[in-house]
């Protein structure tokens, strides 16, 4: 008809024709910008919040991954069990038999986890009528903490180097080099109480700094990997403290076996109660070290540039940021803070350097800032949760016979679960979460 414009016309001269797949897509778009009806007045407030509250959050899937681990860890010891495993053997003949001693051997074994970590029932009750003291119900609270400490520091060194887009597989050596310097410094001089304590403190601190500052410096004027220049520094640092400790000097006169002189007593960290209770000032330096590295990343010129650095370091250079120098100044603090956790098991407990004065801290320390996601205040809950399955694991193992490798075991499942959120959320058809995705990673570029 005249004056209609055929179908797919353009209507003026400034539009193109509008094709079947435009508006298809603008249809999609559309119903993809409609509200969800539980947001527009459709259930109350409190469906809503089960809704959010069984979603993919961080929360959630924490405390999921947590609940998997218990199970698969209860599994583990029943198979371990050698009456549990006899019953299952006649389980068609008599099924409650295999069922009550598997949940004999899970509950005992789990109560005196939760015992030797947190707190003994029968020990408040015994100091509540008189029968003990107050230092015996504390007691296992006390090792959680003394567990605690250190791995809180390790944990900031390497939660630090992943948000600067770093993996600092060398937190070990920068722990054991801290610890080394720390002796040297606690049994080598002989000064006022107060004073030779910080003094340790703070040759521990350079001795890790000044450890962390090689890969860093490598990292920066060469490209050299610090996954690999951390490995082979902790070779090094092991072999070293090693070769340290039966020095002339450095040895203890008194013994045979290779093992240092002993730390000065006015060196030494003070313990926060009396009695056998072996906490000391470590877990609240601990605590100070979560808060410096929350503002020193949160609101220090040095913590932004080192996020940016660690989320496009191309970028970061192009705004006028030096990558070279913030790749180094990350590892130097990162040192110190390994240092300071090598110190702390030195001064705390350990009271003289042998050839794994250290244990392990440095390698829990990765797990640790993977638990905790990179954050502070994350980081201090995990090293939390792992020095409670570490003292709970030690009572585990004493009442109920199970082996202390099963604390591991545990360790090692909930960091994995955690890791895969998509295999916690298939597994419990969780939600999508709302307010934001649950990341995989501690820091994007790494």
């Amino acid at each position: 008809m005249l004056g209609q414009e055929p179908e797919g016309s353009a209507s003026s001269p400034d539009k193109a024709p509008v094709s079947t797949g435009q508006v298809a897509s603008e249809t999609a778009a559309t119903a993809l910008r409609t509200p969800d009806p539980d947001e527009v007045g459709g259930p109350p407030a409190g469906n809503r919040f089960i809704a959010a509250l069984w979603s993919a959050n961080t929360v959630t899937v924490t405390v999921l991954s947590l609940f998997l681990a218990m199970v698969i860890g209860g599994v583990l010891i029943c198979l371990s069990d050698p009456t549990v495993t006899a019953a299952y053997g006649y389980f068609f003949a008599a099924p409650g038999d295999a069922i009550a001693a598997s949940w004999t051997a899970v509950s005992e074994a789990y109560a005196n986890l939760f015992k030797g970590a947190i707190v003994d029932p029968a020990a408040v009750t015994g100091w509540l009528d008189g029968e003990n003291t107050i230092w015996l119900a504390l007691y296992p609270l006390s090792e959680t903490l003394t567990y605690t400490a250190p791995l809180v520091f390790t944990g900031l060194a390497v939660a630090l180097a992943f948000r600067g887009g770093l993996f600092n597989i060398g937190a070990q050596g920068q722990a054991i080099i801290g610890a080394a310097v720390a002796g040297l410094v606690g049994f080598g001089l002989h000064l006022p109480p107060v004073v030779h304590l910080v003094f340790t403190l703070v040759a521990g601190a350079i001795g890790g700094a000044a450890y962390g500052f090689v890969p860093g410096f490598l990292k920066a004027r060469t490209g050299a990997h610090e996954v690999i220049t951390t490995i082979m520094l902790n070779y090094i640092a092991l072999y070293f403290l090693s070769w340290l400790i039966v020095q002339d000097g450095v040895q203890d006169p008194n013994r045979t076996d290779a093992i240092s002189k002993p730390v000065d007593e006015n060196a030494l960290l003070p313990k926060l109660a009396g009695g056998d209770l072996r906490v000391h000032l470590g877990i609240l330096l601990g605590v100070a070290a979560v808060v410096g590295v929350g503002w020193l990343l949160n609101r220090s010129t040095f913590g932004f540039e080192l996020r940016a650095v660690g989320l496009n370091p191309d970028a970061a250079r192009t705004a006028g940021m030096s990558v070279a120098a913030t790749y180094t100044g990350t590892m130097v603090i990162a040192g110190a803070l390994a240092g300071l956790g090598g110190t702390t098991v030195l001064l705390g407990t350990a009271g003289a350097l042998t050839g794994s004065v250290v244990g392990n801290i440095g390698f829990d320390g990765i797990t640790v800032a993977l638990l905790g996601r990179g954050k502070p205040w994350g980081v201090l809950l995990a090293a939390l949760l792992f020095g409670a399955l570490r003292a709970g694991g030690n009572r585990m193992q004493s009442f109920s016979g199970i082996p202390v490798d099963l604390v591991d075991v545990l360790t090692a499942l909930i960091v994995l679960f955690i890791a895969a959120p998509a295999l916690v959320r298939s597994v419990f058809r969780l939600r999508a979460g709302r307010t934001g995705r649950l990341e995989t990673t501690v820091a994007k570029g790494w």
